[in-house]
């Protein structure tokens, strides 16, 4: 006997939610054209009717979306990822969504437990990896990532400006009289280790300053690495009178690094962050950063996905939400060092 399909073979073989499907017969003009025709053909291939849509959806429907933070060794209480929580939150309140909140580990461990959730969209902060997005794709689920885009993969997407925030630190260095300025730069994911290394060349680069492979050192992402790659930068006898962190707990690990090494900051070491953490306002001097708007991200990611939940945005394009440099205590010019 043959089986017969369901709304999720529609949604799949479609390549759209399976929102986006009931919408589709129920509201079309909710829903784009070319989005309409897709679903209409996969029905009709599948031989499934309105009525089973409608019948399905009454029985599935759930209005709830889930936002998993895919971050190794993170937790919800992760500072970035819970500002972007905190805007996500906000948001699916207002348009009434209902969220669940969890790690890439817990919502893996959980995964049949997960599959019961019904869930029509998901919000991945981080690296994700395929095999997950791949999981929730094969199920017409609507997904947008949040800090990452996925090589090969058209998804919608919200990023910080991560290029234009390294330019404006090192713009700032440059303004204060720094030319030899380096970076530690942590092993976040891929997309944001690209990002930031390339725009402290091009920024370098555009005021004509070169920059040798000793002017860029790698550490894992804790203070200890940073502070032990941050030594060896300011060992050497030519040293950088700047550094650009990678983000604030880095740039705290080459403020270990300096006072370790008698190297005053300011004075004689100017040092910027990313992200505008609470560890900012801990350090002493406090620690000059870019600021991410990380509530504004999270309340786009439940924008997007609402409107790729109800067929009216398919666009897989990135949102990009600008950064801005807040000037604290560890940048002096470079004419008062001692």
């Amino acid at each position: 006997m043959r089986m017969k399909a369901t709304i999720h073979d529609v949604s799949r073989l479609s390549g759209v939610s399976t929102a986006t499907v009931s919408r589709a017969f129920s509201s079309p003009d909710q829903v784009k054209e070319a989005t309409r025709r897709k679903v209409y053909e996969a029905a009709s291939a599948l031989n499934y009717s309105p009525n089973a849509i409608a019948r399905d959806m009454v029985l599935q429907r759930t209005n709830r979306v889930a936002y998993i933070i895919c971050k190794k060794h993170a937790t919800i209480l992760d500072e970035f990822y819970a500002g972007i929580c905190e805007g996500i939150m906000r948001r699916a309140n207002a348009l009434n969504l209902q969220l669940i909140i969890s790690t890439a580990d817990d919502w893996q461990k959980m995964a049949a437990n997960a599959q019961s959730k019904q869930i029509e969209g998901v919000i991945l902060g981080g690296d994700a990896e395929a095999e997950l997005i791949n999981d929730f794709q094969s199920r017409g689920i609507s997904i947008v990532l949040v800090n990452n885009r996925a090589a090969g993969m058209e998804l919608p997407c919200v990023l910080a400006d991560e290029r234009d925030g390294i330019r404006q630190a090192v713009d700032h260095l440059i303004t204060l009289g720094h030319k030899r300025i380096a970076m530690v730069l942590g092993r976040f994911s891929p997309y944001i280790v690209r990002e930031r290394y390339t725009g402290f060349i091009e920024a370098m680069k555009r005021h004509g300053l070169t920059v040798g492979s000793q002017d860029i050192a790698m550490c894992e992402r804790d203070i200890e690495s940073a502070t032990e790659a941050a030594e060896k930068l300011l060992f050497r006898p030519e040293r950088p009178t700047a550094v650009v962190g990678g983000n604030d707990v880095i740039a705290a690990g080459v403020m270990k690094a300096a006072r370790r090494l008698n190297i005053s900051v300011p004075k004689a070491l100017s040092v910027t962050g990313f992200d505008d953490s609470s560890i900012c306002s801990m350090l002493e001097p406090e620690l000059t950063s870019m600021r991410v708007d990380v509530q504004r991200m999270g309340e786009s990611c439940v924008d997007i996905l609402k409107d790729t939940m109800e067929g009216k945005s398919q666009a897989a394009g990135a949102v990009m939400i600008p950064t801005r440099l807040i000037k604290r205590g560890t940048c002096q010019e470079v004419g008062q060092n001692g």
